[in-house]
């Protein structure tokens, strides 16, 4: 939790230098782009996080290998981050900056997890009944799991609402393994 705290500090000041110069979603799409690089890459990932590397070192080739692609905000904020010695915050600090755009939006994301891929119109269905729900935009995240058999599982912030077929057989599991003289269940 600490490094969360740590990574949602370094967002909000880089978010906050982006939305000064006007460039929120590029900043954003720069870091994960920037961030994926890094961990697509074994060798550029054990450079960029090893701490035996000098600091100049690093930033030099950090900086020839970013600057003209990234814009200027991101770039910095990588360089802050190798003179910190904070590389490894890099993705936390990607998810973090992801949750303040939404939260300028005024959107969440949302897991949605499925056995089968959704059609598109029963997708657009269900995210207009939970911005009904809940009062506020959904940014999906369609994840195809066949081992939930059916149905489907929704998660967002701290609310899971299962209703997949392998959820309800879980629950009727754990209720038989609690209550397995219960009258009622005979």
């Amino acid at each position: 939790m600490p490094s969360q705290r740590l990574a949602r500090r370094y967002a909000i000041a880089v978010f906050s230098a982006a939305a000064e110069s006007d460039a929120i979603a590029r900043v954003g799409d720069d870091l994960a782009f920037a961030a994926r690089t890094l961990r697509d890459d074994a060798l550029a990932r054990d450079f960029f996080v090893a701490p035996v590397v000098e600091r100049a070192d690093k930033e030099r080739v950090v900086r020839r290998a970013f600057e003209g692609s990234l814009h200027e905000v991101a770039l910095h904020a990588l360089l802050l981050l190798v003179r910190k010695r904070r590389e490894r915050l890099l993705d936390e600090i990607v998810a973090e900056y992801r949750e303040l755009e939404r939260a300028a939006r005024n959107t969440r994301a949302v897991v949605i997890t499925c056995a089968q891929p959704l059609e598109p119109s029963v997708l657009d269905r269900l995210l207009r009944l939970l911005e009904e729900t809940y009062g506020t935009r959904f940014e999906p995240n369609v994840h195809v799991d066949p081992s939930v058999i059916g149905g489907i599982r929704l998660t967002f912030a701290d609310t899971r609402i299962d209703d997949t077929v392998a959820g309800r057989l879980e629950r009727l599991a754990h209720t038989l393994l609690l209550h397995p003289t219960d009258a009622s269940l005979r």
